[in-house]
């Protein structure tokens, strides 16, 4: 199809409360409103908000396109092994404030949770609803800016050496939960106990924990973020999750990778995000919507959990690294000619999504020889028709693709 090239996008906007007023805006070259909280920029096919292409002279949604062409967008190789759907997601993440304590299902746990609630009739829309869509979440995320973040469970004695110095009468009970029972069973029961823990007493424990924390002039970062979190949660047992789980701080450039069960939250920072093509979460805490406690249990993986913090490694030209992960449905790189390297022609044939964060350049199709102005905030749609592409200018560009 012989219009089929670059694809420039126009991506929406996800206007959540624990948004930045400034960073995405910044990224996109506009002026703030600073009003508005701006969290997440969606770029892909996701039907909840597909992008929009520029497509033989119109925009058009992403979505309907790739059922329009399937192997020219997507690839014969993805299609066969995903069908005729983007499997990825990528996102600018900009969190000013904590996002919810959550974790995302396996395959299985996906498929058979969905089916559940379709058979019970629950809306998708319904505020009690788990399970969006079918498939599992894995994600990657990597900082833009210094990147906070709880990942993980800590093992049971390193819980209960945080924690024990916080704890007044209604914290100490479940504390003993820690040194009576053993590794993922006491983590068990130790978090769904604060879950279910009644809403005065859990603000009491809050409280006696903050006051603790002064008192006692614990300037641990862990602690330091239980107030913070405290100061937008103050009736929330989440406020603990720094001592529960892994508290990490990525430098920028650096990543996690977030498999099915791990309980996790992003806390501040600017990031590039990439999953599944899922928008299936259980929520823990932090958070006044649903809690469903015992569909987390079974999702949630109690087990110790410190996640590895990616660097990526080089490879493809000298000016492009990618970020290893076991993940089946994408791939996140970062190409950098911010330093002068040279940056031959680059491997397409798989449908790719460029996001320029720095810098100014082109990018072109050397068969067709149709080339294509990018500049910071701008984003660009590769298909899979496009078998090779080269990049010229001085440019910081993460690319989001299919293994």
């Amino acid at each position: 199809m012989a219009d089929l090239d670059f694809l420039p996008m126009r991506n929406t906007i996800q206007n959540y409360a624990w948004g930045s007023l400034t960073a995405i805006a910044e990224l996109l070259g506009q002026t703030p409103d600073n009003k508005t909280p701006q969290a997440e920029l969606w770029m892909g096919a996701h039907p909840k908000a597909p992008s929009r292409v520029l497509f033989k002279d119109e925009w058009v949604f992403l979505d309907r396109l790739i059922r329009q062409y399937p192997e020219q967008i997507l690839g014969k190789e993805v299609v066969r092994r995903f069908g005729s759907d983007l499997p990825f997601l990528f996102k600018v993440l900009a969190a000013a404030r904590p996002l919810s304590i959550q974790a995302h299902p396996n395959r299985e746990q996906a498929r058979r949770g969905f089916e559940r609630e379709n058979r019970l009739g629950i809306a998708l829309t319904a505020p009690e609803r788990n399970y969006k869509d079918d498939r599992h979440k894995p994600e990657c995320l990597c900082a833009l800016s210094p990147f906070w973040a709880v990942c993980g469970f800590r093992p049971a004695e390193k819980v209960r050496q945080l924690i024990k110095p916080l704890a007044g009468k209604q914290l100490g009970k479940l504390v003993r939960l820690l040194e009576n029972s053993d590794g993922d069973r006491a983590i068990r029961e130790f978090f769904l106990s604060l879950l279910q823990m009644d809403p005065q007493h859990s603000e009491n424990a809050v409280r006696h924990a903050l006051a603790a924390i002064r008192e006692k002039g614990l300037n641990d970062p862990v602690y330091g973020w239980i107030r913070k979190l405290a100061r937008f949660y103050p009736k929330d047992m989440g406020v603990l999750a720094p001592a529960m789980l892994n508290l990490i701080c990525l430098e920028p450039g650096q990543a996690i990778y977030l498999p099915a069960g791990q309980l996790h939250a992003y806390l501040e920072g600017v990031g590039v995000e990439i999953m599944a093509n899922s928008d299936n979460v259980l929520r823990g805490g932090l958070t006044v919507k649903h809690i469903d406690i015992p569909e987390l249990a079974r999702v949630v993986s109690f087990s110790s959990y410190s996640p590895a913090i990616l660097e990526p490694v080089r490879a493809g030209s000298r000016a492009e690294q990618v970020y290893r992960t076991p993940a089946e449905e994408f791939e996140l790189a970062v190409i950098d000619s911010l330093a002068g390297d040279d940056h031959g022609t680059l491997a397409g044939g798989r449908v790719q999504i460029l996001l320029c964060v720095k810098g100014r350049g082109e990018i072109t199709n050397p068969r067709t020889g149709y080339t294509l102005d990018l500049k910071k905030g701008d984003s660009v749609l590769v298909p899979a028709a496009v078998a090779r592409y080269t990049l010229e200018g001085r440019l910081k560009i993460f690319r989001a693709g299919v293994p």
